[in-house]
């Protein structure tokens, strides 16, 4: 009679340590009995728990890894093969997810100097039943080995975590980080064991145990909410996370999820430099401590403070100088350094002088050698001494997906890069100033750009600025969203665009900073912030603005649909690497059936420039495709042909596709009317509304059918927003204005 299985054990979704031993004590219990049934009392082999089961971490979707060991005699490998697939197949029909094997302890050993992951994994065996002795004896050895094979080991772990760091991000930085894989997750504090087990470094300190107990805490809620294993926490899921923690809201999950991850990620920075002066050659004395700045020298290739500097009430710009000379160096900063300095040295003093300002600068214009010196600073609490105004912003969350990081690191990656750019400006001590503090008004009231100004404006005189360096600052942080914002959603052959920035740059000074800057902050911001197309019309909107500073005549060029030679024969299509010409009888809905052809293609168009003369619409559209890859250049000369003489069923078409395209809560639309001055015989209306296929088609078709002649468009894309401005011929009254406000939105809005 066959002997019925143990019930698997219903798990607690909650999060916390006291869940997470539940769910252990859970298993445990329930794999014990698994064992007995299966005939594991009497075999002489032992069930043991690695991974997160082995470290009592379970979360409530984690898989189960369980090794089955044997003696390894005759006979034992056979029978311990028949108990296993007794065993695996229980926990399989009990709907875990498994990761399973059955060894020896020497295979097992054998194993571990080859594959990390085996090595790590014994590490943290721990016996679920059977055999006592046989895993106490494998487990002695296995960290045996672990520590005279470190030499060999410990290398290989570094690149393998270098690499996965560089597949996976920041932690601490991102918007929707991965909690177990990215820099300063839960994999990380896995190898800081690692390296504790080796006896190169000391185990996890008590803050750093805090966070990884923070980042298990965040995994449970995740796979609560998800209702499956996934360690990715999306933006859509930080509400739900939030309520499950009893935290206050979603941007306090981001916070604390940072503060955890710098916390291991420094931990990790420092266990590694630990490793590399213990794996170092021996034999050569005492080092030799290299001067590298005033009361700063470098030791075993970390920033040391000079023995002199050392005093009871040190020079509040020592902080500085340390920082300023390891980023020169590009050397870390040591560990008891920082935690000396955190202690000691008090905010620098009002206006600061020369020197310390010049430090800061120096930081700043490092390049990449700065990332990692202002993050250690920031850890121990020196940034906040120079620039109390970081608090507000630190590991305070994005909330527009274009962004990659945290608000802070996007400061800190855009004075980055700036630096590379210094050479393109006639001040670059200000532009990477202006980098480090253009979006310091974030996480108030208000436009960030407007009320970041005046902050940043009484940062720069703190510095000790003269008072035309510091209105300088000021201009620049309130007007540097001027050009990409213009060149994305205005139209460049206006003269009154032209003459409305050259109006607000002022001079060509001004306008090189915000120039430098918007490339800068494109870069920190994320793939999708920049393009070609939005680069060359950054570049031209410069080049008129540039020469109407200069000559003070605004003379930009013609529509580029005013350019296009009469064909012999209509329609004419013509497609370029990024630009399609139309040259068609003039008609209703010319614009619509274009935009929504191109839309039919996956082509994003990003201007539309039209005329007509005579009865003949001339259309430039530039485009550039969605998901990227190449154009069926064929497909679309032959549809546009069809789609303009009325031949393509346009609108059914991205119909149905709109029918298969998932749609998630979106805030409504909204409609701002440009003031006159925005335009020359033109009426600017700006639509705000979430991207969806077809919305450029849908908004034409309802401009058209209400009577309005479309000049131009342009369309700005930020993740998955738009704001499309569109062009009307003429004044519009407000009962005219009310209706064509009132289709517009009705387009706009999902149905």
């Amino acid at each position: 009679m066959t002997q019925p299985s143990a019930p698997a054990p219903v798990l607690s979704t909650g999060a916390g340590a006291d869940a997470r031993a539940e769910r252990s004590a859970a298993i445990d219990e329930w794999l014990s009995k698994v064992f007995s049934d299966a005939g594991g009392g009497t075999s002489g082999a032992a069930l043991v728990a690695v991974g997160g089961l082995g470290r009592r971490e379970c979360a409530p979707r984690s898989d189960l890894d369980l090794v089955l060991l044997h003696a390894g005699g005759p006979g034992d490998e056979a029978a311990a093969d028949e108990l296993g697939s007794r065993i695996w197949y229980r926990i399989w029909d009990a709907k875990f997810a498994l990761d399973h094997s059955t060894r020896s302890p020497g295979l097992a050993l054998t194993l571990a100097r080859e594959d990390l992951k085996v090595a790590l994994g014994l590490l943290d065996a721990r016996l679920i039943a059977g055999d006592a002795e046989l895993l106490a004896t494998l487990h002695a050895d296995a960290v045996a080995q672990w520590r005279r094979e470190a030499r060999h080991l410990l290398p290989v772990l570094r690149r393998i975590t270098q690499q996965r760091w560089k597949a996976h991000g920041e932690l601490a930085f991102l918007l929707e980080g991965d909690v177990k894989e990215s820099r300063g997750g839960l994999r990380d504090f896995g190898v800081l064991r690692g390296i504790g087990f080796a006896g190169v470094a000391d185990g996890p300190r008590p803050a750093v145990r805090g966070a990884h107990r923070t980042l298990l805490d965040v995994r449970d809620a995740l796979h609560a909410v998800r209702g499956r294993r996934v360690d990715r926490l999306l933006a859509q899921d930080r509400d739900e996370v939030a309520e499950l923690l009893d935290l206050g809201d979603r941007d306090e999950v981001l916070r604390r999820i940072a503060e955890a991850a710098r916390t291991i990620a420094y931990a990790s920075d420092d266990a590694w430099r630990a490793v590399e002066r213990w794996a170092a050659p021996s034999g050569r004395g005492h080092e030799e401590r290299r001067p590298l700045a005033r009361d700063v020298v470098e030791q075993h290739g970390e920033v040391v403070l000079a023995r002199a500097a050392v005093t009871p009430r040190p020079d509040p710009a020592l902080p500085l100088r340390v920082a300023a000379a390891a980023a020169r160096a590009d050397l870390p900063i040591a560990h008891a350094t920082l935690e000396w300095l955190g202690g000691f040295a008090g905010p620098v003093p009002g206006p600061w002088p020369a020197p310390a300002r010049d430090a800061l600068l120096t930081i700043l214009g490092s390049g990449p050698s700065m990332i990692e010196v202002w993050e250690a600073c920031d850890r121990y609490g020196l940034v906040v001494n120079w620039l109390p105004e970081w608090a507000r912003v630190r590991s305070l969350p994005q909330h527009n997906p274009v962004h990659l990081f945290t608000v802070d690191r996007h400061l800190v990656e855009t004075a980055r890069q700036a630096a590379g750019l210094a050479r393109d400006v006639d001040r670059p001590d200000l532009l990477v100033l202006c980098g480090l503090l253009h979006d310091i008004g974030k996480g108030l009231p208000g436009d960030h750009s407007i009320v970041g100004a005046p902050i940043a404006a009484r940062v720069a005189a703190r510095l000790g600025l003269s008072p035309a360096d510091v209105a300088q600052v000021e201009k620049v942080v309130r007007l540097h969203l001027l050009l990409p914002d213009t060149a994305t959603r205005r139209d460049l052959s206006d003269p009154r665009t032209i003459a409305t920035v050259a109006t607000a740059v002022g001079d060509p000074s001004t306008l090189a900073l915000l120039h430098a800057l918007a490339r800068a902050d494109a870069a920190a911001t994320g793939p999708a912030a920049w393009s070609d197309w939005k680069g060359r019309l950054i570049a031209e909107l410069v080049r008129h603005v540039e020469r109407a500073l200069d000559t003070g005549v605004v003379a930009p060029p013609p529509s580029p649909a005013v350019a296009l030679e009469l064909p012999d024969r209509l329609p004419a299509v013509r497609l370029d690497t990024d630009s399609v010409a139309v040259t068609a009888p003039d008609r209703r809905g010319l614009l619509a059936a274009v935009a929504g052809c191109l839309s039919l293609h996956r082509l994003d168009v990003v201007t539309a420039d039209t005329v007509t003369v005579d009865g003949l619409a001339k259309m430039v559209c530039a485009v550039q495709p969605r998901y990227g890859g190449d154009i069926d250049r064929e497909a679309v000369v032959s549809d546009l042909r069809r789609a303009v003489t009325g031949d393509l069923p346009v609108a059914e078409r991205l119909a149905a596709r709109e029918r298969s395209t998932r749609r998630g809560t979106t805030a409504p639309p909204r409609v701002v009317w440009q003031p006159a001055s925005a335009a020359t015989d033109a009426t600017v209306l700006e639509l705000r509304a979430t991207d969806t296929p077809g919305l450029l088609f849908r908004v034409a078709s309802a401009l058209e059918d209400a009577g309005a002649d479309v000049r131009s468009t342009r369309i700005s894309t930020l993740g998955g927003d738009v704001v499309d401005a569109f062009y009307l011929a003429g004044t519009w009254d407000a009962d005219a204005r009310a209706r064509v406000e009132a289709a517009v939105l009705r387009a706009a809005t999902p149905s």
